[in-house]
């Protein structure tokens, strides 16, 4: 009579050891373009003093292209168990790096008023020193409203880098106000997380 294996008779089916996840794997390759493509969109949007519509569609090409890889680098990395420690660091520095130098850019061609850009990147480069203090106590996660800060800011920004006139220019007044609104009350709720959060780790270790 042979034996079935443990776990097909119900047992526990034995361990299988995970690989680790290489440096070069497709989602680390996205957040390296994305990387890549920070200078290049400086030189387009600010080729020929900034203010042609040509070259400034071109600069909006290669920050929507950053955008997009950004909504798929991190999905592929948990999906496929890609996650390494290269991607956890350099993910969030490509994130801040395309908006922070769209942002900058746009005040400086005198488009985008610079407190905005400020508030924004005040916020931005706030909350990733904020999650790495509470780090140890625990992983602040992204939000609903996080993820929609986000869509509102990358819409918004996008809207700024084109030339547009008439009513779509009005439209993406509003887009950005929507977009800074909600940067600063997510921005508190995730203040709030931290404090919170740091608290708790505090009280589980007395």
């Amino acid at each position: 009579m042979t034996r079935a294996p443990a776990s097909a008779a119900g047992g526990p089916a034995p361990a299988t050891a995970v690989r680790p996840a290489g440096l070069w794997n497709i989602a680390n390759i996205l957040t390296m373009v994305r990387l890549l493509l920070v200078p290049g969109f400086v030189l387009l949007m600010m080729h020929n003093g900034g203010y042609d519509p040509a070259w400034r569609s071109f600069a909006w090409a290669a920050f929507a292209v950053a955008m997009i890889t950004d909504l798929f680098d991190g999905h592929l990395a948990r999906m496929y168990n890609l996650v390494t420690d290269f991607g956890k660091i350099a993910d969030p520095i490509a994130d801040k790096a395309i908006m922070g130098a769209a942002l900058i850019c746009l005040s400086v061609l005198d488009d985008l008023p610079w407190w905005v850009t400020g508030v924004i990147l005040f916020r931005e480069v706030g909350i990733t020193l904020m999650r790495f203090w509470v780090i140890r106590h625990g992983v602040i996660p992204a939000s609903r409203g996080g993820k929609m800060k986000t869509l509102a800011q990358g819409v918004g920004v996008g809207m700024y880098i084109l030339a547009l006139t008439g009513p779509l220019a009005t439209m993406r007044f509003w887009v950005m106000a929507v977009a800074v609104a909600l940067t600063v009350l997510t921005g508190l709720d995730y203040v709030k997380q931290a404090i919170e959060l740091r608290r708790a780790g505090r009280g589980s270790a007395r």
